[in-house]
């Protein structure tokens, strides 16, 4: 009987990249691990079954330089890695040991090996139960039993972690060895950074023997704890539990402050702890994440930028011709001088045109110019308007200021106290206010600078009322449209309510998923941009603005702002209907494309949790907001109220008696801006 262990390792750790070859003790993590476990009495040979992938490539140089072989088969299909592996080196009992337990103890893998054999069974552990430290783990099989695992089971889980289905399955055998004392919470593998620390600490204290067993590192957390204590706070075996794109974004917290660029990307915002956090590939309205796990994005499509979906195959192919002939040069590229022209087309009002690459910038750019045309430096606020300076010192007087703009929290940190009382916030359709702000700042207001609407439309002529308090008191009244336009006119929603503004700007929409921003105006205005300094290399390159002129092209052929506002009133009109149906107390907002809701309940924040983490089971990427787009067919959107309705009835349960606490599998997702550790 050929007993070979098959040592399962890679360099492509998500949460801790070629851990493998981590030096310790000036060894690689790997010598080590192979090293200990060639002293068992039990083992025929010692193998490492490492994937295909090219950067393995150094791995398997440096097992076959220690003199051990190494096989090869796929990254993710674990499970047909170890049996194609087993097969080819023709074991007749397979011991599957993991390359991130260099703790590995010779001794207790011929204890695992002798009890296979006295038991008789097709699967012996140490595993099942757990008793010992993590990190020194040992399963023996035979090889009949991984022979049928991979011909049986279709489980992506099962094929990753290689022995689930024989665990978890009645028709093998079973037995296994624990501990009288059970030590399972103790933390001795290595997939995180503070785990390499422990390890680390461990081997430089018995050096330069590499060869102490379990029971000595045992004793020697006994007497020097703190050589230990660095991973205490990490969960066993989370790996076999948490998506890859989890694992990835803890890896991300420690070297990206907040762990990712976006505020509203954030996993905390959709369901902490389970969100999958990373995409692989996009199209249409599908998402794929980093385990090829696919959703049907019925959420925010991107923040709102793909209102033709993901991936349209024109966009793209105007992209791809634009890399192939080059996306930048010393010279200017031609397409943005297209692009001002066809927004200068489609609002008739404006004469001129800037550009950059996001909403922040243009957002900027935009109080920029007004406050060089008029020499006066307040700007009046209302809504949401990015993340610069000149915005967020409205929260300088008052942290809370800001609160009902868009998101609240907004801490000021960072942004110089001098600004402060030169953003001056209003509330929407609340003219007597603005008419008291212009009144209290007689002289000083450079631009009135709002969004022509988010959550409400405007009442009683709101819009105008506006337009004529600016032109009264010559002051520039700015529309942020970089979330609005595009979505219910072919350009800025202010057409819709036949006000012009002075400038207006738009982003998200306009490139369907590649970044490009615009600010259109009247010359008058416009030209004050040569009197101060914009000015910045990327908004030079060429993709934005080719995106962009195609992005107009299929908008405009297709009417595309016409099929999302039907689609996004669809979806508004059922959610009322299932929340009457179920007798819940919710509010709808929003555009129609760009369209949510909220529970009017004193657990809404519990019941959005709970929507989001159970549609997520069902396939679907979903909270209380869609951002529609026209791959969202009726198909589609039947499919997601199928799935949506038996959730109202459980939180219809819940108003009854039943505690939504007990049905949720991790923490409540934020609703304001925290500081992430």
């Amino acid at each position: 009987m050929k007993i070979v262990a098959l040592v399962q390792a890679r360099m492509g750790s998500t949460r801790l990249p070629r851990k493998v070859l981590k030096p310790i003790v000036n060894k690689p993590m790997i010598e080590l691990l192979l090293t200990r476990l060639s002293q068992s009495s039990e083992l025929d040979e010692i193998v490492v079954a490492t994937s295909k992938e090219k950067q393995n490539d150094q791995l398997q140089s440096v097992v076959e330089l220690l003199g051990y072989r190494c096989t090869r088969g796929s990254e993710k299909d674990v499970l047909n890695r170890f049996y194609e592996s087993a097969k080819s080196l023709k074991a007749d009992i397979v011991v599957r040991i993991t390359g991130d337990c260099p703790l590995v103890d010779s001794t207790l893998v011929d204890q695992c090996i002798q009890g296979y054999k006295d038991a008789k069974v097709d699967y012996f552990s140490n595993i099942d139960p757990r008793t010992y430290p993590d990190g020194l783990d040992i399963e023996v099989m035979s090889f009949e039993s991984i022979e049928r695992a991979n011909n049986e089971t279709d489980s992506k889980f099962d094929r990753e972690h290689v022995t689930p289905y024989i665990r978890n399955s009645v028709s093998f055998s079973k037995s296994s060895i624990q501990h009288t004392e059970d030590f399972s919470t103790l933390r001795w593998s290595v997939d995180e950074p503070e785990d390499l620390v422990v390890v680390t600490n461990v081997f430089e204290y018995f050096t330069p023997d590499i060869f102490f067993d379990w029971r000595q590192v045992l004793e020697l957390r006994k007497l020097q704890s703190v050589l230990f204590s660095e991973n205490q706070q990490i969960k066993n075996n989370e790996g076999a539990t948490i998506s890859t794109g989890q694992k990835l974004y803890k890896r991300a917290k420690k070297v990206i402050p907040g762990g990712n660029m976006l505020l509203s990307k954030r996993p905390e915002m959709f369901l902490p702890e389970k969100w999958p956090s990373y995409f692989s590939k996009s199209k249409g309205c599908m998402v794929w994440d980093l385990d090829d796990n696919k959703f049907i994005d019925m959420s925010i499509m991107g923040i709102g930028t793909n209102t033709l979906g993901y991936g349209h195959p024109e966009v793209d192919e105007a992209v791809m011709k634009t890399v192939k002939d080059g996306n930048m040069s010393t010279f200017n590229c031609p397409e943005e001088v297209y692009l001002a022209e066809k927004l200068v087309e489609i609002h008739p009002w404006a004469d001129m045109v800037r550009f950059s690459r996001a909403g922040g910038e243009i957002n900027s750019i935009a109080v920029r110019i007004a406050r060089a045309s008029t020499g006066r430096d307040k700007i009046a606020i209302c809504g949401y308007h990015g993340w610069h300076d000149w915005y967020l010192s409205t929260n300088l007087n008052s942290d809370k200021n800001l609160d009902g703009h868009l998101l609240p929290g907004l801490q000021p940190n960072g942004v110089p106290r001098g600004l402060t009382g030169t953003t001056l916030p209003f509330n929407y359709n609340d003219i007597e206010q603005l008419e008291q702000l212009i009144k209290d700042n007689k002289g000083e207001i450079a631009a009135i600078k709002m969004e022509v609407s988010r959550n409400k439309g405007p009442k009683d002529n709101y819009l105008q009322k506006v337009r004529d308090l600016a032109t009264e008191n010559n002051i520039i009244l700015i529309f942020d449209e970089c979330t609005s336009g595009f979505r219910e006119t072919f350009g800025g929603l202010h057409k819709k309510y036949d006000v012009e503004p002075d400038l207006a700007i738009f982003a998200k929409a306009l490139g369907n998923g590649y970044a490009i921003a615009a600010c259109i105006g009247k010359q008058e205005f416009m030209q004050a941009a040569q009197q101060t300094f914009i000015s910045s290399t990327f908004w030079t390159e060429r993709v934005g603005p080719t995106a962009a002129l195609k992005t107009l092209e299929v908008m405009e052929r297709e009417k595309s702002w016409q099929t999302i506002t039907q689609i996004g009133n669809n979806i508004s009109s059922q959610w009322q209907s299932l929340a009457d149906k179920y007798e819940l107390d919710i509010s709808t907002w929003g555009l129609p494309a760009l369209s949510g809701y909220t529970f009017n309940l004193p657990n809404a924040l519990s019941y959005k949790t709970l929507i989001t983490q159970e549609m997520l089971k069902k396939g679907y990427l979903a909270t209380n907001s869609v951002y529609a787009c026209t791959e969202h067919t009726q198909e589609l959107v039947d499919g997601y109220f199928s799935e949506l309705e038996p959730i109202f009835a459980i939180i219809k349960e819940c108003e009854e008696g039943l505690d939504v606490n007990t049905l949720l599998e991790g923490p409540l997702c934020h609703s304001e801006f925290k500081r992430l550790n």
